[in-house]
């Protein structure tokens, strides 16, 4: 959307996906599909990004500048964003600035978090076959045994965080998922395991990076066994431009008070937004959503979440001021 002066270009990202898990509530907008749920509130992204459509396109003859939506597919687990940027969604006009927002059930409705700096981790996927000697059960002397290897490298994993990185970073290493065998009696000849790593800083990712092979490696070998280990980077941590967080927080603050602002919300997820603000300054904030008297309180990704769609105005209002500053 261009406006009639020359200025900067905008991007707004709104996600529109839904995900795999068959809804639970009872309402007249429930999902009609089985299996099939907006569990995350991509919905209303959607809906505060039609919003900001109609809004500024009744004011563009005032807009000195840019404006681009993107409404991205994907982004829970495989990447849109990233698809997009080697599509060339940034080009085309370039943006000087990007901008997103969340609904948040963690937050109640009335509220909106700003903060600069890393409010979303970096991801990583680690996949692992423990290869041994399969045998009889009863004859372990005779096998290398991938369980009780397994069993090592599980309880070593908790070691790598709580003893290499500061207790004033945040880190997170976890095993998702171990499978191994197909009868009581026998020994299997490898286990397979696989799990997520989190970080916010580049230098405590390396460290742990490298740690968690380490610690796999060595603890297989000294079991006898071998272990096969990929680590597939997801995406990079998400971090927000102290100038672009300021001009949001100003935003927030008109709309919903300075009182009602709050910063320092952190969590380990993961959000493909970053592979966007790796190549433009941004601020991704956090929507307050929830009502607990009304019941809009589920956790995101559970059949029964909802929001307070009160939400979705305070959603665009925030953005229109933010977009003001830049565009009007």
């Amino acid at each position: 959307m261009e406006g009639k002066r020359p200025g900067p270009v905008v991007m707004v990202r709104f996600d529109m996906d839904a995900l795999p898990i068959t809804e639970e509530n009872e309402s007249d907008y429930v999902s009609q599909n089985p299996g099939v749920m907006h569990a995350c509130g991509h919905d209303g992204h959607m809906a505060i990004g039609l919003g900001i459509a109609t809004l500024m396109a009744r004011r563009r003859d005032e807009m000195a500048g840019t404006l681009k939506l993107v409404f991205q597919p994907a982004e829970e687990g495989a990447n849109g964003a990233e698809a997009m940027v080697k599509e060339g969604v940034l080009e085309n006009p370039r943006p000087d600035v990007f901008l997103a927002t969340h609904v948040w059930n963690e937050k109640p409705i009335g509220t909106v978090d700003v903060s600069s700096g890393a409010i979303m981790a970096a991801a990583e996927k680690w996949t692992c076959t423990v290869r041994g000697k399969g045998g009889h059960g009863a004859l372990p002397h005779q096998t290398v045994d991938p369980v009780v290897a397994t069993a090592q490298i599980v309880t070593a994993l908790q070691t790598v965080v709580s003893r290499n990185v500061s207790p004033l970073e945040t880190a997170v290493v976890t095993v998702g998922t171990v499978h191994g065998g197909d009868a009581f009696n026998v020994i299997p000849p490898h286990v397979e395991l696989s799990g997520t790593i989190r970080t916010y800083d580049p230098a405590t990712r390396e460290t742990v990076l490298r740690r968690v092979r380490e610690v796999i490696e060595g603890v297989a070998a000294a079991c006898g066994a071998a272990a096969e280990l990929e680590i597939v980077s997801l995406t990079p941590a998400v971090i927000n431009d102290a100038e672009v967080a300021e001009v949001v927080r100003a935003a927030a603050e008109a709309v919903v008070g300075p009182e009602n602002v709050s910063s320092g919300e952190r969590t380990m997820g993961s959000e493909d937004a970053a592979f966007f603000m790796q190549e433009v300054p941004g601020c991704y904030f956090f929507l307050g959503s929830a009502n607990a008297e009304r019941g809009l309180n589920a956790p995101h990704h559970n059949p029964h979440f909802d929001f307070d769609e009160d939400a979705l105005v305070l959603g665009v209002a925030v953005l229109m001021h933010a977009l003001a500053h830049y565009l009007l």
